[in-house]
């Protein structure tokens, strides 16, 4: 008979039992090619979440013509931005995760485990989860890093981590953060590095906050990203003390025919530039760490259409990525969330002559 559970680790009776923070990422591929987008592609666009179309016709849509077309104009763009040790993605996702690990050791909570993961390519969700099973953790606050919830991203996330509780026998407690659109210190983090780019380049005529879009109908059906990017926007703009006329929210990275979230930030940019605006900044609130959409989409393809419009100068100010009041602010967000569970590892150290008297192996 095969068992719908996956296999567990072999049980190991005294051993202190760990808790786990799992930072969880949108995903990359595994290389600036091809071959490595179609994978990646398939995976990210076929999750329900992310495109709400019938099986049958998205079938047909993507199959038949985005996988055909796109994997090779998507590898052209990710290898303008590719590091040396990988995507920019992955590289800074793992960074934050490295960093954090160092700041929990350094503020009393050593004991607790930190890792990365990709909600599409590697590592996978799955994978570290299963690791961290079998290294005897039995408590994981899941931190999708995405600080404005949307049911396309962080709820894609829960979607996963789901279906891993399904597939397993013996799953451990788990927790997740929501969002963290109006957290003080990630606020904090985005005035500071705000405010650090101006002190060495001076201001702008305006600073443009681009976040990713979604359908405009998502916004419709009660998702509530829309009225979360406005508010982390609002935030930012009163710790930077900025007028109204000063600031402007938009929305990029929009696909296919149908209405997205308003107004779209590359035709926004090229207005600005046609009505004389010289210097524009455009900051990414809603990315914690720099990706295609920053790097290639608004740091190139936005700078030229900007510039192309008629304006002087533009300038990407980048994600919080490795700062370190961001890895405090994340830190903090963290053991709030960890709040109420025994972090530090401990064991049971009569189990061991328990289970040997029921007849159980040590």
């Amino acid at each position: 008979m095969i068992s719908r559970y996956g296999p567990e680790p072999a049980p190991q009776h005294g051993v202190p039992r760990g808790t786990a923070v799992l930072l969880v990422n949108l995903g990359t591929p595994e290389a600036p090619t091809a071959a490595a987008l179609r994978p990646y592609l398939k995976q990210f666009l076929w999750d329900p979440r992310v495109v709400e179309i019938p099986r049958p016709v998205w079938w047909l849509i993507l199959n038949g013509i985005i996988l055909n077309l796109r994997p090779a104009k998507s590898a052209a763009k990710y290898a303008k931005i590719w590091m040396l040790d990988g995507s920019p993605l992955k590289v800074h996702t793992e960074r934050q995760a490295k960093l954090l690990k160092g700041w929990l050791g350094e503020t009393g909570s050593p004991e607790v485990a930190v890792a990365s993961a990709m909600r599409y390519g590697q590592p996978s969700i799955d994978s570290v989860l299963d690791q961290f099973k079998r290294d005897g953790v039995e408590r994981v606050l899941v931190v999708p890093l995405y600080p404005q919830y949307a049911a396309s991203s962080t709820g894609s996330v829960m979607d996963d981590v789901a279906d891993w509780i399904k597939r397993s026998r013996n799953p451990p407690e788990l927790r997740f953060i929501k969002h963290f659109h109006d957290h003080p210190g990630y606020i904090a983090a985005l005035a500071a590095s705000v405010r650090e780019h101006w002190q060495a380049n001076g201001r702008p005529d305006r600073l443009v906050m681009s976040f990713h879009g979604l359908p405009r109908r998502s916004l419709d059906l009660g998702d509530p990203y829309y009225c979360e990017c406005q508010k982390t926007g609002r935030l930012l703009a009163a710790a930077l003390e900025l007028d109204p006329d000063h600031y402007l929210i938009t929305f990029q990275s929009r696909f296919g025919k149908a209405e997205w979230l308003q107004p779209y930030t590359q035709p926004t940019l090229e207005t600005l530039g046609r009505q004389g605006v010289a210097r524009v900044d455009v900051v990414c609130p809603g990315f914690v760490a720099d990706c295609l959409e920053t790097l290639e989409e608004i740091a190139m393809e936005c700078k030229d259409a900007f510039l192309a419009s008629g304006g002087s100068q533009f300038h990407y100010i980048p994600c919080v990525n490795e700062r370190p009041d961001w890895i405090a602010a994340l830190g903090d967000l963290v053991s709030t969330h960890l709040s109420g569970w025994p972090v530090a590892a401990h064991s049971d150290k009569a189990a061991p002559a328990r289970a040997k008297a029921l007849g159980a192996k040590a």
